[in-house]
């Protein structure tokens, strides 16, 4: 069952364009990742500072391994970001 994750985040004070590059860097390698059919991070016309990620996945199965990829390779973002990120799940 293909999984969808709609993932909103805040660019904290001054880290836009870090968390731009820093996505602009990662998108490439996640989307050959096995299962990933998508993984795009969009930008408010109205609200700059606000980003959506959009994720599509295969199943739940290669969604998780992804998670642990990014574990792995020590991706964090919370300093370029305000808060946690407000994550939505849908299934097809």
């Amino acid at each position: 069952m293909t999984v969808r994750l709609i993932v909103g985040m805040k660019a904290a004070v001054g880290k836009r364009e870090d968390l731009v590059a820093t996505f602009a860097s990662l998108c490439p390698s996640v989307r050959e990742e096995p299962g990933c059919q998508q993984y795009e991070l969009y930008q408010s016309t109205e609200r700059p500072d606000q980003f959506v990620l959009l994720e599509r996945w295969f199943d739940q199965d290669t969604l998780t391994v992804h998670s642990q990829r990014l574990r792995e390779r020590g991706v964090d973002m919370t300093s370029l970001r305000v808060g946690p990120s407000e994550v939505e799940r849908f299934t097809e």
